[in-house]
C-alpha cells in the first residue's frame, strides 16, 4: 500500500465534539484506576497498528480515554479526585501504551500541568482547574521552542492595562491538539526580571493557531505539532507560577519523568507480547535448531528469557521510583525530592533500554515476516526510538553515578 504521509499545516480544526467536553465517570481508587485501564487498552489495542500507518488522529479513542475518568486520576481527594500514587499514575500510562504508544504519550503534558498546578497555583487556581478536569476537559502543552536560547525571542507574557498578552511559538506541543485548554510556557518582565510562567491557554481563544506538522517517524499520532500565539489574551488567574517552583525542592520533575519511563516501558511490554505471538504462531525454526517449532528453539527460548528479565527489572524499578516520588510528595525536601529523581532516573535508563531492545529484537526473534507493512510491527521500535530522544538517557547515568559516588544533588527541571 502506498502511504501519504505529507503533513497539511494549515490550522487544524478539530471535530465539534473535541470542544465539548463528556462527563467523565469518577475513579474511585487505585485499583479501579487500573482495571479501567486494562478494559480501555483492550480496545484501544485493535486498530492501533491501522492508526499509525494512516495517521489516522484518535478523536474517538481519546473521548474515550477520558469518558473513563482516568485524566482526572491526580485530582487530589480534597478536591474531588481519587489522587492515586504516583506507581498507579505510572502503570496507567504504561497499560495504555502497551496497546498503543501515541495514545499513552497524549496525556502526559495533561498530567505534568496538573502537578505544576499542585505545587505552585493558588487556591483559587487548583479549584478552577481540578473542576475543569473532572468534568471532561484536557491540556496539552506549548513548553519547547526551537532553537530560542535568548530570552528576549521566546514566547512571552506582556502585561498592559489593557489586559494580558501572550505571543511566540512553540513545537513538540504534544496533545494541543486534541486540548481544551493549552498550558504554555511564558516569559514575563517582573521588575526588570525575565521570570518564567506557566499560562493556561483555551484552545478556542481568537490568535491560537493549531498546526498539525508532526512528521516525526515514529509516535504518528501524538498530536506534537506546532502553535502560534498571536496577542493571545490571558486573564491573570490562568497564570501559575513556574519558574519559582524549580527554586525549592518540588516533585514536578520526577514525576515528569515517570510518566516518560512509563511510556517506554508500555512500548517494552507491546513489542514483547507482539514477539511472543509471532514466534508462537508464525516464525520457523531454523534449520540447525532441529526442532519443529520456533518456540522450541533453545537459543531462541534464551532470548526471550533474557528479554523478560530486563522487563521484569525495568518493572520494578518504576514501582520502586512510584514510592519514592510519593515519599517527596507528602514531605519535600532537597534530599527527598534529590532521591526521588534519582530513582525515576534509574527506571528511565532501565525503561529506555528495554524498550529499544524489545522492538529490535522483535524482528531479530520472529524473522523476516515480521517485516511486513501491513502487520505493522515496527511501530513499536519507531515509536520507542521517537520517544526515548525525549531526553537524553547519557545524562541519567551521570545524575545517577553522581548522586552515588559525590554525593551530588540532580539538578532541578522537568527533565530530571
Amino acid at each position: 500500500m502506498s502511504l501519504d504521509l505529507s503533513i497539511d499545516t494549515a490550522e487544524v480544526a478539530a471535530p465539534d465534539q473535541a470542544h465539548v467536553p463528556c462527563t467523565p465517570q469518577r475513579i474511585v481508587d487505585d485499583a479501579h484506576a487500573l482495571r479501567v485501564a486494562r478494559s480501555l487498552a483492550e480496545t484501544f489495542a485493535t486498530e492501533a497498528a491501522l492508526r499509525d500507518r494512516e495517521r489516522r488522529l484518535p478523536w474517538a479513542e481519546l473521548d474515550a480515554f477520558v469518558a473513563s475518568g482516568l485524566w482526572a486520576i491526580t485530582v487530589p481527594r480534597e478536591f474531588g479526585g481519587p489522587g492515586v500514587r504516583n506507581g498507579t499514575l505510572a502503570e496507567v500510562i504504561a497499560t495504555i501504551s502497551a496497546a498503543d504508544g501515541s495514545l499513552g504519550q497524549i496525556p502526559q503534558n495533561h498530567f505534568y500541568a496538573l502537578e505544576v498546578l499542585r505545587v505552585g497555583g493558588s487556591l483559587e487556581q487548583q479549584r478552577f482547574f481540578y473542576e475543569r478536569v473532572l468534568a471532561g476537559e484536557r491540556f496539552g502543552n506549548a513548553l519547547a521552542e526551537i532553537g530560542h536560547k535568548d530570552f528576549q525571542r521566546r514566547t512571552r507574557l506582556t502585561r498592559t492595562e489593557h489586559g494580558w498578552f501572550v505571543d511566540g511559538k512553540k513545537f513538540y506541543c504534544t496533545g494541543a491538539l486534541y486540548a481544551h485548554w493549552i498550558p504554555t510556557l511564558v516569559v514575563a518582565d517582573d521588575d526588570g526580571r525575565d521570570v518564567t510562567y506557566l499560562a493556561f491557554v483555551p484552545r478556542e481563544t481568537p490568535g491560537v493557531t493549531v498546526t498539525d506538522d508532526w512528521d516525526g517517524f515514529g509516535q504518528r499520532v501524538t498530536g506534537s505539532g506546532s502553535v502560534q500565539f498571536e496577542h493571545v489574551r490571558v486573564e491573570p488567574e490562568w497564570v501559575v507560577p513556574f519558574q519559582v517552583s524549580f527554586e525549592h525542592a518540588t516533585t514536578i520533575g520526577p514525576v515528569a519523568q515517570i510518566m516518560h519511563a512509563a511510556i517506554d516501558l508500555g512500548q517494552a511490554r507491546g513489542a514483547f507480547a507482539a514477539a511472543l505471538a509471532f514466534v508462537r504462531e508464525r516464525s520457523r525454526p531454523w534449520i540447525d535448531a532441529k526442532v519443529e517449532r520456533a518456540s522450541d528453539d533453545p537459543l531462541t527460548i534464551a532470548q526471550f528469557g533474557d528479554l523478560a528479565v530486563r522487563l521484569r527489572a525495568a518493572e520494578a524499578s518504576l514501582r520502586r521510583a512510584g514510592r519514592i516520588t510519593d515519599t517527596a510528595q507528602a514531605q519535600p525536601s532537597d534530599r527527598s525530592v534529590a532521591e526521588a529523581s534519582i530513582a525515576v532516573a534509574e527506571a528511565r535508563a532501565l525503561t529506555t533500554t528495554v524498550s529499544l531492545d524489545a522492538g529490535s529484537r522483535l524482528f531479530e526473534l520472529a524473522g523476516t515476516a515480521a517485516t511486513l507493512d501491513q502487520l505493522g510491527l515496527d511501530r513499536f521500535w519507531r515509536n520507542a526510538r521517537t520517544h526515548t530522544l525525549h531526553d537524553p538517557v547519557r545524562w541519567k547515568y551521570h545524575a545517577v553515578g553522581n548522586f552515588y559516588l559525590n554525593d551530588k544533588l540532580p539538578p532541578r527541571h522537568g527533565a530530571l
